[in-house]
């Protein structure tokens, strides 16, 4: 098989490349990402040598060039990750989000017709979010047959490229398969996310900023075990079906911010609590879904998946990693996205 990344520089992607590698020692995975600001050539370094592995700097939304490298490299399956993610950009400046979420995932989906007309065996796996569906109460679940209900320019635009990617099956019969995921943590996530703003400005010592009075609600799912849900989606998901990925574990914002901050101070080796009073409430996110939370009885069922990775665990090793590596954040967190990062938290204070 030849496997085909897109956004393979980002957090999720590289992630994937990785488990990948590990998984298909011998095979061909192309890498390719238009490297915006969130995409980082450093998440593949380690690939750089090895002679199966092929980086291809392209913008999913040039269709000659996307013909280009599926010409080259014959692709066999291709799992689609190339998306403006944040939800906050997306308030600020939504037509990034048409652009590359919408428009990006319809040239993609073309390219990949044009090469596989008539070809059952390849796949397309379309990898999407659970803010698609909108916002739960205090009570309920996502699954595959909840009604779409998107609440931010971010989430429209996934739900957008969703609808496009069943459209191609339904109409083209271009072999697609949908992922939905809760929200992930792990090593390589661009420090724009609240998991990594709170490990990288509580090493910085600088106030770590809390919408409203935290009380959202999150599905956590360690990047490793949604990256091992994909994999398995391709060799074993069935065309035209859709899966939720959650990591059936909730958490409060405020309660994962804590957490988070007495991991940073147990292995800085301060003193226990010390790094809480740097939390600091600020004005709610416009549009803020109140809680998220999945069902994933459906690939587990079906696929025999279940998330591996105990929450305390992988947020230790999450911490750890962004100790280990402080100077990959640092340069990650550019002047343009310190500017943003500043002016976003500002106007909410």
């Amino acid at each position: 098989m030849t496997f085909l990344v897109t956004g393979a520089a980002g957090f999720i992607g590289s992630n994937l490349v990785h488990a990948l590698r590990t998984q298909y020692p011998g095979s061909k995975i192309v890498s390719l990402d238009k490297l915006s600001y969130c995409g980082n050539l450093e998440n593949l370094a380690d690939l750089k040598a090895d002679p199966h592995h092929a980086f291809e700097h392209v913008d999913i939304a040039d269709r000659a060039a996307l013909d280009q490298v599926f010409k080259r490299h014959q692709p066999t399956v291709v799992f689609h990750l190339a998306a403006e993610t944040h939800v906050d950009r997306s308030i600020l400046g939504p037509e990034a989000f048409i652009e590359n979420n919408v428009q990006g995932t319809l040239v993609l989906l073309q390219a990949a017709h044009a090469l596989w007309a008539g070809d059952s065996s390849a796949r397309f796996v379309h990898v999407s979010t659970d803010e698609v569906f909108g916002s739960l109460g205090s009570t309920g679940y996502f699954n595959e047959s909840t009604p779409y209900d998107p609440q931010s320019p971010y989430s429209a635009s996934k739900a957008a490229s969703d609808h496009l990617a069943r459209a191609w099956r339904n109409t083209y019969g271009l072999p697609t398969i949908i992922t939905n995921c809760s929200n992930n943590y792990g090593p390589y996530q661009f420090p724009e996310k609240l998991i990594p703003v709170v490990i990288s400005r509580a090493i910085e010592k600088k106030p770590v900023p809390v919408y409203g009075q935290g009380q959202n609600i999150r599905d956590w799912l360690f990047v490793g075990d949604h990256c091992d849900a994909l994999i398995l989606a391709a060799q074993k998901g069935q065309v035209g079906e859709t899966y939720c990925i959650g990591g059936d574990n909730e958490q409060k914002n405020i309660d994962l911010v804590g957490l988070l901050l007495d991991t940073v101070d147990e292995l800085q080796g301060h003193a226990a609590g010390s790094s809480r009073g740097l939390i600091t409430f600020v004005q709610d996110r416009p549009g803020h879904d109140l809680r998220y939370a999945i069902d994933a009885s459906k690939i587990q069922k079906e696929l025999g998946w279940a998330p591996r990775t105990e929450f305390k665990v992988g947020l230790k090793k999450t911490v750890q990693w962004y100790l280990d590596h402080q100077a990959w954040w640092m340069r990650a967190k550019s002047k343009e996205h310190r500017a943003f990062e500043n002016e976003w938290y500002k106007n909410r204070a």
